[in-house]
């Protein structure tokens, strides 16, 4: 019975370790929203980190969170460090494409508690007198986050936080 039970346990996880990689190679979530503010006005939001503390979702779950800021702000270049508790971990992100005020791609490493390396980009598309912020990030899969993946999306860990995130940008730009 112990041989039987141990070859079943064998073949469920060899099942979900072969599951697992079928699963795609990388991920994408995207999220927009309409603000009423010119892209003038919102992308210093977005290209100038010092201003993430005011509409970043994350920024408010650690407040001792050490940040290290370098390069000008508001260009391609700039770079923010960041290292707190669990929930915010370590990371960086480095503008390494800005087209003001319509378009910022940022190179998005989280170094702790898990290792990846994203890509991040803000599009600002005017309508009339509002904008639509579009925010997207994107990057490999990890095999880690295949098995993650199968018993939830990156779309569903992470779109909440994009969500919350621009309802903040929106606040902070329309004030």
């Amino acid at each position: 019975m112990l041989k039987k039970t141990a070859i079943a346990v064998v073949v469920l996880i060899a099942l979900v370790l072969f599951a697992a990689a079928l699963q795609p190679n990388s991920f994408r979530v995207q999220r927009s929203a309409t603000i009423k503010a010119a892209p003038e006005k919102i992308m210093p939001l977005i290209s100038d980190f010092h201003n993430w503390t005011t509409w970043s979702p994350w920024e408010k779950l650690d407040p001792a969170m050490r940040r290290t800021f370098s390069g000008a702000a508001r260009e391609q270049g700039a770079v923010y460090s960041w290292e707190g508790n669990d929930k915010v971990g370590a990371g960086r992100m480095e503008i390494v494409a800005l087209a003001a005020p319509t378009r910022a791609q940022i190179k998005l490493d989280f170094l702790k508690p898990f290792e990846s390396h994203n890509t991040t980009e803000f599009l600002l598309t005017p309508q009339g007198g509002q904008t639509v912020v579009t925010w997207t990030m994107s990057g490999p899969a990890s095999f880690v986050t295949k098995l993650m993946g199968l018993v939830t999306s990156m779309d569903s860990m992470i779109g909440k936080d994009f969500e919350t995130g621009l309802a903040n940008m929106k606040v902070a730009a329309e004030q």
